[in-house]
């Protein structure tokens, strides 16, 4: 009797088969697999430094309500400007002049509310803090205007004009009120920094996150229906499903999460003390809800999104970065297009520093120090090419949000500043090694 062998399937099918399977699942749902990097480099932050804290601070701090809160709030300043530097690096330009300018848009809107409008509005007058909105994003705007105009139409590079501004503004911050703090802001102007006043409650933020799942629903709706007035190729259905229940997930957890940071005692106690409210001995539960600020934020990336990927202006830009030459030669007026860009990028810097100097009440002319390197590399950490002609909004927002939580993280746990500087750094390279390996490999 002779033995027989059976043949034995190779021993690398079953991990191929899975990475097939993982790209079919990738493909039909159109995940973008940077995005997915990114949302995981994001959860192992997270995770690494509350199981750090758990391990070594008796009690791990990040993952809790109101750290997370908290973390939102900081992420707003950053993600605000991070998606317009998204449009100048894309179009291969730079911008380090956001931080100067939001310190000097800060200063002058201090002034006008603190010392200026009140003659003539009237102390506590409702309009101050619109004026003062108004004129900070149109100051911001023509600062911007200015550095796109010497940029596109004087020949002057980015990268000068730009730094340039960073110590200009820097110092005429300063001067604005020299060098003294303005403070406090308009209390109606400080409600847009986030605290629990400036946040929309329980039942506000269900109403917000009860009209994200629907946007998220009518936008896959949309996409279909485009899809099949083009003929072009349908995601299956369980795709669509998985795409829906994964949105309307996030939208919920995060109401869920900012509804289960209360209120502080003492400020309870205020305000049941202020509305004739008795409080019960177990004490009274009043959920923060979404933040101001973060709402301002997610209206900018929605609006963002839509000029990048809907408007004509928005594949201008794409034309622009991916071949200058081409898109001039194609009709595209490309100066004017660089002026609106830095424009537009100069009053996300405006709307930056009325979040940022109502978060703190007060405007100083430190304000906005270094915020130029963390809003580009947020900007690179979520995926726009320093090439150009590569880079998404949501993209940029994420990126803020891993910056920020490494700097959060870090002073959670006691790093010092100078260590928080050498991650910054370290992270920045890395991202952009990154995103040089990624082009490479899809050229």
């Amino acid at each position: 009797m002779s033995d027989q062998t059976r043949p034995t399937a190779p021993q690398g099918l079953p991990a191929d088969a899975a990475a097939s399977a993982l790209q079919r699942f990738l493909k039909a749902t159109e995940i973008d697999t940077r995005l997915l990097g990114m949302a995981g480099a994001l959860l192992a932050i997270w995770l690494g430094f509350h199981l750090y804290g758990a391990i070594f601070r008796d009690g791990g701090a990040f993952l809790t309500p109101r750290n997370l809160w908290n973390l939102s709030v900081q992420t707003s300043s950053v993600g605000i400007m991070a998606t317009g530097m998204v449009l100048i690096i894309v179009t291969r330009n730079i911008d380090l002049s956001v931080g100067s300018v939001l310190g000097f848009v800060a200063m002058i809107m201090g002034v006008l509310q603190v010392n200026i409008l009140p003659q003539y509005l009237g102390l506590g007058s409702p309009l101050i803090w619109v004026v003062t909105v108004i004129v900070g994003m149109a100051l911001g705007a023509l600062v911007g205007a200015f550095n796109g105009w010497m940029i596109a139409y004087r020949g002057i590079p980015s990268f000068i004009v730009t730094l340039g501004g960073l110590m200009f503004f820097r110092g005429a911050a300063f001067l604005v009120a020299n060098g003294k703090t303005i403070s406090p802001v308009d209390a109606d102007f400080a409600l847009l920094g986030g605290g629990p006043y400036g946040a929309i409650g329980f039942w506000g933020s269900w109403i917000v996150g009860l009209l994200g799942c629907a946007g998220v629903l009518l936008m896959l709706r949309s996409s279909r229906a485009n899809r099949q007035k083009h003929d072009f190729a349908l995601r299956p259905i369980w795709a669509e499903a998985f795409m829906a229940a994964l949105g309307c997930g996030l939208i919920l957890g995060a109401t869920l999460l900012v509804n289960a940071y209360p209120w502080p005692v003492g400020i309870v106690k205020n305000y049941a003390a202020a509305h004739n409210i008795t409080v019960p001995p177990e004490g009274l539960f009043i959920s923060h809800g979404y933040a101001i600020p973060v709402l301002i934020l997610a209206f900018v990336g929605i609006v963002m999104t839509f000029l990048m990927t809907r408007t004509r202006f928005g594949r201008y830009v794409f034309a622009v970065g991916g071949n200058p030459e081409a898109a001039a030669l194609a009709g595209i007026n490309t100066k004017r297009l660089l002026v609106q860009i830095f424009a537009l990028m100069g009053m996300l810097a405006g709307l930056s520093a009325v979040v940022s100097s109502a978060r703190l009440n007060s405007a100083t002319n430190a304000l906005g120090q270094f915020d130029e390197l963390y809003v580009i590399a947020a900007a690179v950490i979520g995926g726009t090419s320093l090439a150009g002609g590569i880079g998404t909004i949501y993209g940029a927002i994420l990126g803020a949000l891993v910056m920020e939580s490494l700097r959060t993280g870090m002073v959670l746990i006691g790093f010092d500043t100078s260590i928080q500087s050498m991650v910054v750094g370290a992270v920045l390279v890395l991202a952009v090694y990154v995103d040089n390996i990624y082009r490479s490999k899809t050229k």
